[in-house]
């Protein structure tokens, strides 16, 4: 099986645009999260979110510099950041065609969890204010989640593999790991892959409400609100961007002369086969998918340096998270942050931006922290979750953990060459 190494990684998050802002912001243990000026939220129970800054600044998303305005009109504002991401990777990692084998040889693969809600939504008020013959004829493209694949592929010239994936939180997980495969089964030498997400609008905060998923006792302290395994965490805090990574086959990239971050060595996946929110009870999915990603990496859980964890701050997915990371590793024998704690739950992006976070604990031997870990909730008691400060410590091999509504599990390892 060839091998399948990271070359380049872009990310737009709620620190701002591009990766050292993110990671330089989660190890100083700092918070994203704001309070949520996107629309009005008077009647909303979650009135925070961990919002992209926009803006000319430095680090501020501007989106004249990924698209131009016209054709900005034209796309939902999750491929506008995916785009933007994949371009940031691109760049990362120097890899540009030089003839059509190369072209054929490159293939795109980038996911959403939620997609173009944003644009289902002012379409039905199109319709409803002006009638249908007012619709754009461009509201197809600019809400499905595959556009982000296709956009890619057509500005850079890509002719391999161009799909999409959608598992919920577990997209940007999955997205990475079957673009490995693609690698690792020789369909392609490089891909390019990642998801993006862009939820904070009324209908996502409102359904997510109904829920109970959300946040709601930290309207008045934002930066206080996601806190994964502490006992006053009340559920999630919404957040939106995008990650990207450019995968390469390892002689490739050598050849080459590619700075590599790491090579993807495993990647496990599994269903909880439950509850169409609610993960297992017992944790069967979650530690399956570690299980199996283990196993597809021929390591030992003694092998694992980190681990960045789902952990979106609910009750009930903290509780079982830990429960079953425990199982596998046993008590006291890991260490596992919760990065979601400082930028809150980009739901389909989340996957890519957490590998992204393991690739630059492994690069610098600092592992982010998970912030307003105050009082931990009895099952995090006496274990290393990098509570409010980070820590140094040499990461040579990280694990990655998605898990999403459907009772859809990822796991992936990352190893440092």
């Amino acid at each position: 099986m060839r091998r399948v190494v990271v070359t380049g990684i872009g990310a737009i998050t709620p620190f701002g645009v591009g990766v050292d802002c993110m990671f330089n912001g989660l190890i100083n243990s700092k918070s994203a999260v704001k309070t949520n000026t996107r629309f009005d939220v008077t009647d909303y129970s979650s009135k925070i979110a961990g919002l992209v800054p926009y803006g000319t600044g430095e680090n501020e998303f501007n989106p004249d510099n990924y698209l131009e305005p016209k054709e900005q009109r034209h796309y939902d504002t999750f491929i506008i950041y995916g785009l933007a991401a994949a371009k940031l990777a691109l760049e990362d990692s120097g890899w540009v065609p030089q003839s059509d084998e190369d072209r054929f040889s490159t293939g795109v693969l980038f996911g959403s969890g939620v997609g173009g809600a944003a644009a289902i939504e002012n379409a039905r008020d199109t319709i409803n204010k002006s009638g249908p013959h007012r619709i754009s004829p461009f509201l197809v493209p600019s809400l499905i989640i595959n556009m982000i694949s296709g956009l890619v592929s057509i500005k850079y010239g890509f002719y391999g593999p161009n799909k999409a994936c959608v598992s919920a939180c577990s997209t940007g997980a999955h997205a990475i790991g079957d673009a490995a495969r693609h690698i690792m089964f020789g369909d392609a030498d490089v891909m390019v892959c990642g998801s993006a997400e862009s939820p904070v609008i009324d209908i996502s905060v409102a359904g997510f409400g109904q829920l109970r998923a959300l946040s709601t006792h930290f309207n008045d302290t934002p930066e206080l609100a996601s806190r994964p395994w502490d006992k006053a965490h009340d559920g999630f805090v919404l957040g939106e961007g995008a990650g990207s990574l450019v995968l390469e086959e390892y002689e490739h990239a050598k050849a080459r002369n590619a700075k590599i971050y790491g090579e993807l060595v495993g990647y496990g996946c599994s269903g909880d086969g439950f509850h169409i929110t609610a993960p297992a009870s017992d944790g069967r999915g979650e530690k399956a998918a570690i299980n199996a990603a283990l196993k597809n990496a021929n390591l030992n859980c003694s092998d694992i340096d980190y681990i960045n964890a789902h952990g979106t701050s609910t009750p009930t997915g903290d509780s079982i998270e830990i429960e079953s990371v425990k199982s596998v590793f046993g008590s006291k024998n890991f260490i596992m942050s919760s990065t979601k704690s400082a930028m809150g739950h980009l739901i389909g992006a989340a996957g890519s931006v957490e590998a992204i976070v393991c690739l630059k604990s492994m690069e610098t031997g600092i592992i982010p922290p998970t912030i307003n870990l105050n009082d931990p909730i009895d099952e995090a008691i006496g274990e290393n979750l990098v509570a409010n400060k980070a820590q140094e410590h040499k990461v040579n091999i990280a694990l990655s953990n998605s898990f999403g509504f459907g009772g859809t599990n990822v796991s992936l390892i990352f190893k440092k060459i």
